[in-house]
């Protein structure tokens, strides 16, 4: 194998420390850009922020994209006692969000600490802590500042619209789990940056003109719909399988998806994909995602003539405290590095 998976690891976890819910990505970006560079490449950046950049090769040109904006929070309004309440940006699920330290930006730069908690959280107070419903009424942002009314919280330059980036609390274990949050998508934009250092090293040669991008706007639903090269014809979309009930795919594995919410992909790329996986004897399973959507629909959405296929290793407990494998993202790489020397 060519392909670096320690790399495509220690990439992710790079990018997982890079606080980057959609709308604020310019620093994860500023990353993506600087790496590239540094590698020999010259990335561009679109005006919405997404970073393209081409590898190299010749004829038949291919786009792998992956999404490095992620799931995160937004303050609705301050309450009178200090609390903040809280809109999603994306969809995180308001169980997993719970408990979970946070960090607020305001818009001059300045951050704060604080915890997503239930409204009268105590259990010795509260008896009905176990019944109440989660959601954006319910819970509420606690600052991990002496503040117990608006004032006091504006005083701090605080304000609706500021962002709230939820902690990762990334890491890898000795048994090769991966387990963090936004492992949907950081995990596979490690993967791009291990195919891009690939193509630099000389490791990996590419049959067809190559380029790896990474968007912005996956979360909201816009991702691809700007910023791919305009003479793309297949557009392999690298984002999490997904691991459950009535699904083949497992973290150690590369899920090939068959269907999403948008309908079918691309019949002929999705073949070519499993013959390959096939013949290599790559770990691999082929899966139908019901609640599912990635950027290939959006870049369909805006006109694109592509063929379209989406891979991407088994990630568990998506859009909350996610999981993946070490084997996952070897079998992913593995795909990867076969299908562009095709």
């Amino acid at each position: 194998m060519k392909l670096n998976t320690a790399f495509s690891v220690e990439q992710t976890m790079r990018l997982l420390s890079i606080p980057s819910p959609t709308g604020y990505t310019a620093q994860v970006t500023a990353y993506l850009m600087d790496t590239l560079k540094e590698m020999g490449f010259q990335p561009v950046q679109n005006r919405k922020g997404s970073v393209c950049c081409t590898l190299g090769g010749e004829g038949r040109p291919l786009a792998l994209a992956a999404h490095v904006d992620t799931l995160g929070l937004m303050v609705r309004s301050i309450k009178s006692n200090g609390a903040l309440m809280f809109t999603r940006v994306g969809g995180p699920s308001y169980q997993a969000v719970e408990t979970e330290n946070v960090t607020l930006i305001t818009r001059d730069g300045r951050s704060y600490s604080g915890v997503v908690q239930l409204h009268n959280a105590s259990v010795h107070v509260n008896r009905e802590v176990d019944e109440e419903k989660r959601n954006d009424s319910t819970l509420e942002v606690l600052l991990d500042e002496n503040v117990s009314s608006r004032e006091d919280v504006e005083k701090l330059g605080i304000s609706a619209g500021d962002f709230i980036c939820l902690d990762p609390r990334a890491r890898v274990t000795e048994s090769g789990y991966i387990r963090s949050r936004f492992l949907d998508d950081k995990l596979s934009a490690g993967m791009l940056l291990a195919l891009a250092r690939g193509v630099a090293d000389g490791q990996l040669r590419l049959a067809r003109k190559t380029t790896v991008f990474f968007s912005v706007y996956e979360e909201v639903g816009h991702g691809a719909s700007t910023g791919l090269p305009e003479d793309t014809e297949d557009l392999l979309v690298v984002d999490m399988g997904c691991v459950g009930d009535n699904l083949n795919c497992t973290e150690q594995q590369v899920s090939i998806c068959a269907k999403d919410s948008g309908g079918p992909y691309d019949y002929a790329m999705t073949n070519e994909l499993i013959s390959i996986a096939k013949e290599k004897e790559i770990d691999y399973a082929v899966d139908i995602y019901p609640s599912y959507g990635s950027d290939a629909g959006t870049a369909l959405r805006s006109g694109m003539d592509i063929r379209y296929a989406l891979i991407g290793a088994g990630v568990y407990a998506s859009h909350g405290y996610e999981r993946s494998h070490v084997k996952g993202v070897e079998n992913t790489l593995r795909l990867m590095e076969e299908y562009v020397q095709r």
